[in-house]
């Protein structure tokens, strides 16, 4: 072979790498897709909570509401927990007592406390759906989740004002779904472990439809969280996410 024909070997190769290159997906790329399938303008859904431990199940019911990436309320419905209220809004979130009057604001590692005794916290329940906001990305391959083929992401937070300091990931490449997760403190102790069982097509999307979350700091103990209805993109009072109406 010519060093001239060398060259145009060479020269096509590398032209023919060009396309797959470009077409490569980033890590922030990703987050910013997952993040999107998840936010609508608004919603409504009711559910469920479950908590098994060695004393039996406790099963608590709630609505909620969400606006955008940011904002949200949960009111409980049960009979224990009736009238109690998590509210967020970007960059707060607070919790309301009917029975006291009691307005409680929590941030930072105090957003991984746990709501009514189960395995999620407050952050688990309310998490804003701007990601990269928290946290740097990086992408550490594929794997198979249930059949699915995933990218699986590591998320290390850029303050401590976030309730988990590492995230490690697994996205769905065909849907954005994160079927499974794992939460870590920065020096790598596993926290939590959440893994979707169920899922619900909305809008073209799918979502969680029941999500299974273990707290690894408890023993023989796992919450699964059950959506029962759920529907976007409706009329909402934008009035619904302030504090006033947490307090009504």
């Amino acid at each position: 072979m010519s060093n001239r024909t060398r060259v145009i070997t060479a020269t096509l190769l590398c032209l023919l790498c060009i396309p797959l290159n470009l077409s490569a997906i980033t890590a922030d790329e990703i987050i910013k897709t997952m993040d999107g399938m998840q936010t609508f303008d608004t919603s409504y859904s009711t559910g469920s909570i479950t908590t098994t431990d060695r004393f039996g199940a406790k099963v608590s019911t709630f609505k909620a509401w969400t606006q955008g990436s940011s904002d949200s309320l949960i009111e409980f419905t049960s009979v224990a927990e009736r009238g109690q209220k998590i509210l967020r809004t970007k960059g707060s979130l607070y919790l309301f007592y009917p029975d006291a009057e009691e307005l409680i604001r929590l941030q930072g590692a105090a957003l991984r406390q746990s709501v009514l005794g189960s395995d999620l916290s407050y952050e688990d329940m309310t998490e804003e759906k701007n990601t990269l906001d928290d946290y740097t990305v990086r992408l550490d391959g594929s794997q198979i989740v249930n059949g699915h083929d995933c990218h699986v992401l590591t998320l290390t937070a850029k303050t401590r004002q976030v309730a988990y300091p590492i995230q490690k990931i697994w996205v769905d490449k065909e849907t954005y779904l994160v079927w499974k997760a794992a939460y870590s403190t920065a020096q790598g102790r596993l926290l939590k472990e959440m893994e979707v069982l169920d899922t619900i097509v909305v809008d073209g999307r799918t979502l969680p439809k029941e999500t299974k979350i273990e707290d690894k700091m408890k023993r023989d103990s796992s919450t699964v969280m059950a959506l029962d209805t759920l529907e976007v993109n409706i009329p909402l009072d934008r009035k619904i996410f302030t504090l006033e109406n947490l307090t009504w």
